[in-house]
């Protein structure tokens, strides 16, 4: 891998500037998951991003599929990788199935190990922010999983900037262990953290685990307003509902989208890049930004991915993206 570790916010464990996601939404094949993860982990690439609720292809929300195909890798690999996991979104429909509660997180934690086939995972991500529990229930629940060396850090996902204040705040009171990290959607077509999360987490000393860099593809280069869709794109499949809802591929490629892909193209070509590398090199560009999950499904995606790594855009180029992405907004369910 081209590209140094790095601290995970202000914690000391020093992570790949990209991550492996294991949502694996365009890849239905276990064996071929398991090469993926043993080739990121060959790259130099040592963290893995998976979730209770993660699954191969079409069974994607097959809950622990993902974790499994993990679990096998880690039987052999296991200190070698710094392993994410969540908790929160629906595994089943009985009425402890979702959630945060002292009950819930403790079944899933304990699920989850079985899967991955270790006694610990390094940070435990809550999903989403609880609604149907107490916040200082699912905050003394975490800090216990620390205490028992179930997992080393705590994380959250897709929290507005007051939810990851509140949970630090309940932390503080309660003398818990502080979130280290934030993951939550961030590209070039969708900018909205940088309205107060990018502030929190420079204030806070955490760090960003920025997912949907490419956003579902679209900054990859794989689509256009006029063109067929790709083989098994999310934006063609039932899987993957992010895509469909609000008029699905034809509402999401608005003129300002449109623009945002071409100048990525355009740069990309000037620099002997591809959409992607450009894409992520401008996502790191950001101090804020730990780490940009990769969402590949296949070797050929991921090395295109690691080739963001290495080298820089310019001022220019940077400022360049900055204008023409600045009025895209999240106007659509993909951007969300």
């Amino acid at each position: 891998m081209t590209g140094e570790y790095t601290n995970f916010g202000t914690a000391g464990v020093k992570v790949s500037p990209i991550a492996l996601g294991m949502g694996l939404r365009g890849q239905g094949y276990p064996e071929q998951a398991e090469r993926l993860v043993n080739h990121a982990i060959d790259s130099g690439v040592n963290l893995i991003d998976c979730a209770n609720t993660y699954g191969l292809g079409d069974d994607r929300r097959v809950s622990g599929t993902s974790e499994e195909v993990l679990g096998r890798v880690l039987k052999t690999r296991r200190d070698e990788v710094v392993v994410t996991t969540k908790v929160h979104s629906p595994v089943a429909e009985g009425p402890n199935d979702r959630g945060a509660s002292r009950y819930t997180v403790m079944r899933e934690m304990d699920r989850s190990l079985k899967r991955l086939q270790t006694d610990h995972v390094d940070v435990y991500l809550l999903h989403s922010y609880p609604t149907s529990s107490p916040l200082e229930e699912t905050m003394r629940v975490l800090d216990d999983l620390v205490t028992q060396g179930k997992t080393r850090y705590i994380g959250v996902c897709n929290f507005d900037a007051w939810q990851v204040m509140k949970a630090l705040w309940t932390q503080d009171r309660l003398g818990a262990d502080p979130l280290i990290c934030v993951q939550n959607r961030y590209s070039l077509l969708n900018r909205s953290l940088e309205s107060e999360i990018f502030d929190l987490v420079a204030d806070q000393g955490l760090g960003i685990m920025a997912y949907s860099p490419l956003a579902i593809g679209l900054l990859s280069g794989a689509y256009s307003p006029d063109g067929p869709l790709p083989p098994h794109s999310p934006w063609a499949s039932a899987s993957f509902p992010d895509a469909q809802r609000d008029g699905g591929l034809a509402a999401a490629l608005t003129s300002p989208t449109i623009a945002v892909i071409e100048t990525v193209r355009r740069i990309a070509f000037d620099r002997g890049k591809t959409m992607s590398q450009v894409a992520i090199n401008w996502l790191l560009s950001h101090p804020e930004v730990t780490v940009a999950i990769s969402g590949s499904d296949t070797i050929e995606q991921f090395d295109d991915n690691l080739g963001a790594l290495g080298w820089s855009l310019t001022e220019d180029e940077i400022n360049t993206l900055d204008v023409v992405s600045a009025d895209v907004g999240q106007v659509k369910a993909w951007a969300k």
